[in-house]
């Protein structure tokens, strides 16, 4: 049997069986058990978006800012899914894919908030930094470090290789079409590029992916937003198209429900990334209070992806009919890049493509760290390190010159797998998750900027860098 052949029959099955149960019924879960956390909870936010660090001390060179952890996410969730992954979803699955999208962004985002604060309950300091994520709060809080060995593997391969593999394929798409440059230049440039910030460290890849990610968000948002303005009048029948193929009442360019539902849960799952266990080794850099906070702030993100960028991508796309087998040889961000087209002129071929490289390249970025730091889980080795770096590198050249339809069912699988293995864990782990939150609340009501101390957990044992709670508080409790 053709190996793509076999890629998609996997895709399939993974898709339309395990993940849409899995994902929707946790999220779910999730959003009940901690009272709709995502919801009641967002002006926090918002509040706590840009707060510097309040340790003891001052702030400390550990870790990254609360904002800096969010740009760090960011630069990773934003980036070729919402452009192209998108495009594809609506252009495949019909427009009704962009409702299970945002489904999947509402309820999902109560996953994201309980794995970056259980990202950061079991952060661990190694002097100079803060790390964290699925694999460590997998050894210290479910005491298997087998399984947690195999979620770094996972992760490091799905993020450092295949999905940056994904981003460089979007750009190289991108530029073929609208300036005709060999897909082998671009990747040459792209490695030579990623070369110069990777080997920089964490702190480049922080400052870089926080001048980068909004200004390249805000310019994205403007343009579209100016698209959607100037069709007003058709935004009500749009809506009624996504609702309506949702749910299978029109069949619509392969759309219908099983392919909106799968296309959405795909490319939502990609671009968000909530309950994948991708988002909580950024949050886990963070020097916060509270690991609540970067929870809030991790939940946050998924809304900024999904239904702002994303939102405005699908609904573009779905005005200027990129739906309707219009440009059937169009592929991934070639989509996104005809309907802009479509309606603001021929500049605008050279606008996306220049968005996608801002976009995918800073998600490359972010996908490197979360590579680097399930690496160093394993063991520090330099020499391994530097190895990991130069696959990276290997990686964004082959995603430059490989085919649409491999890269992006490599990563369909790989991210699967990713999914499943991180559910399971903070789905075990959730009770921690859940004590925290109700500590945090408790101290806000009471008027304090809340201080997250280990021995509010009924088993702390795991717990290495939050202190002990001082007499004086343990007596008050």
């Amino acid at each position: 049997m053709d190996f793509m052949v076999i890629l998609k029959n996997v895709n399939d099955f993974l898709y339309s069986y395990i993940l849409i149960v899995v994902l929707i019924g946790l999220g779910l879960w999730f959003t009940f058990r901690t009272k709709f956390v995502q919801f009641r909870l967002l002006p926090e936010m918002f509040r706590i978006l840009f707060e510097k660090s309040t340790t003891k001390g001052g702030k400390s060179s550990k870790g990254t800012t609360a904002f800096q952890a969010f740009a760090i996410s960011a630069a990773s969730r934003v980036g070729t899914g919402n452009l192209a992954g998108v495009a594809t979803a609506v252009a495949t699955g019909g427009p009704g894919a962009l409702f299970w999208m945002w489904l999947l962004a509402l309820i999902g985002s109560a996953s994201g908030f309980v794995e970056s604060t259980l990202a950061q309950v079991y952060k661990v300091s190694d002097g100079k930094q803060f790390r964290g994520g699925p694999a460590y709060y997998i050894e210290k809080g479910l005491k298997q470090r087998g399984l947690g060995i195999v979620f770094a593997v996972v992760i490091t391969v799905t993020y450092g290789l295949v999905f940056n593999s994904v981003q460089s394929n979007s750009i190289s798409l991108a530029f073929t079409s609208q300036f005709h440059i060999n897909e082998w230049i671009i990747g040459g440039v792209l490695v030579f590029f990623t070369a110069l910030v990777i080997f920089g460290g964490l702190t480049s890849i922080a400052k870089v992916s926080q001048i980068i990610v909004p200004v390249m968000a805000i310019i994205y948002l403007v343009i579209a937003l100016y698209v959607l303005l100037t069709n007003i009048p058709a935004l009500p029948s749009m809506f009624k198209l996504i609702f309506e193929n949702a749910f299978g009442i029109r069949q619509i360019a392969g759309g219908g429900f099983a392919a909106a539902i799968m296309y959405g849960i795909k490319r939502g799952l990609f671009s968000n990334e909530a309950g994948m266990g991708s988002a909580p080794n950024a949050a886990a850099t963070a020097d916060v209070s509270h690991p609540v906070k970067q929870g809030l702030i991790q939940a946050l993100g998924v809304f900024f992806d999904t239904i702002l960028i994303c939102s405005a991508t699908g609904l573009i796309v779905i005005s200027a009919g990129g739906y309707e087998g219009k440009g059937n040889d169009l592929e991934g961000i070639q989509i996104t890049q005809n309907a802009f087209s479509h309606y603001i002129g021929d500049w605008a071929g050279i606008f996306i493509a220049v968005a996608i490289l801002l976009f995918a390249y800073s998600s490359v970025l972010g996908n490197y760290y979360y590579g680097e730091s399930n690496i160093s889980y394993i063991r520090e080795n330099k020499t391994v390190l530097f190895l990991y770096r130069i696959f990276v590198l290997a990686m964004v050249l082959f995603g430059s010159v490989a085919s649409f339809s491999l890269v992006w069912n490599l990563a369909d699988i790989t991210m699967a797998i990713m999914a499943l293995i991180n559910l399971y864990a903070i789905t075990r782990l959730f009770p921690v998750a859940k004590r925290a939150l109700k500590d945090y609340v408790s101290q806000r009501k009471a008027g304090k900027d809340p201080v997250f101390y280990k021995s509010i957990l009924d088993d702390d044992q795991g717990v290495s860098t939050w202190e002990d709670a001082p007499s004086s508080e343990k007596s008050n409790d």
